[in-house]
């Protein structure tokens, strides 16, 4: 394959990459909590390309080197639900699946079967001490900035927030995170705001207009690829005609 086309291909690969991420952003608009995937680009050199013969550089074809995830903190919507929380600032909840502790910073909580605050999933959302928190039926909930559930009167838990260092946390599906490496976790900054929730940080109108750039870049790398092809032929065909 001509160099023209090689970097066409991998220039086409790379946006791909980029619009499957995108489009799983986009189907996240609206998910509660939820933090937008980022990439990082970068050049690869094939220990075996030659170099150009005019200007002596390497062939390179751009490629996704890794993710990332923006945490940064999407905006807080008045639900006026007692059961709703926000984290205003640094920190995540702390929720008991059946595969272990997962992360979220989705505070859409209700009352699951067993009466116990629950993700919108039916997790249990998890105390400081560990526990699950069980709500008595009937009365008013009250949750102050610090987590402390109150119902008449009477302190009955607080909820555990906690934060871990910027890239020690992997997602793992229904916008929960796991830490990795072994990360520990430190008590959260952030305050707890009742009868809100944080949206998305996916940014629609920013989304839609990467989504154009992608699109367009992806047909003018195809249209590389049509170019060389083109050359290509003529080239064979320019070959054929001298040697006959």
């Amino acid at each position: 394959m001509d160099t023209i086309s090689i970097l066409a291909a991998g220039g086409m690969q790379a946006r791909m990459q980029s619009l499957d991420m995108l489009a799983n952003n986009l189907a996240n608009v609206e998910t509660g909590g939820y933090k937008a995937d980022r990439e990082r680009f970068s050049l690869f050199i094939s220990p075996d390309a030659s170099a150009d013969p005019v200007t002596g550089a390497d062939t390179t074809l751009p490629l996704i080197e890794s993710t990332w995830t923006d945490t940064s903190q999407g905006v807080l919507r008045d639900t006026f639900n007692p059961l709703d929380v926000a984290i205003d600032g640094s920190g995540m909840f702390a929720i008991q699946t059946p595969q272990g502790v997962r992360y979220t910073r989705n505070g859409n909580f209700r009352v699951n079967a067993k009466g116990a605050l629950a993700a919108n999933d039916g997790n249990p959302v998890l105390a400081r001490n560990g526990k699950t928190i069980a709500l008595q039926p009937g009365l008013p909930v009250d949750v102050d900035q610090n987590g402390s559930i109150q119902q008449g009167g009477q302190q009955i838990a607080q909820i555990e927030t906690v934060q871990f260092d910027p890239g020690n946390l992997a997602k793992t599906g229904l916008n929960y995170f796991i830490p990795l490496n072994g990360a520990t976790s430190k008590p959260a900054s952030g305050k707890i705001v009742q009868g809100k929730l944080e949206q998305s940080n996916v940014g629609s109108a920013e989304s839609a207009v990467r989504l154009i750039a992608i699109m367009r870049q992806f047909e003018m790398l195809q249209k590389a690829m049509t170019i060389a092809g083109e050359l290509n032929q003529k080239a064979i065909q320019e070959v054929a005609r001298v040697a006959t």
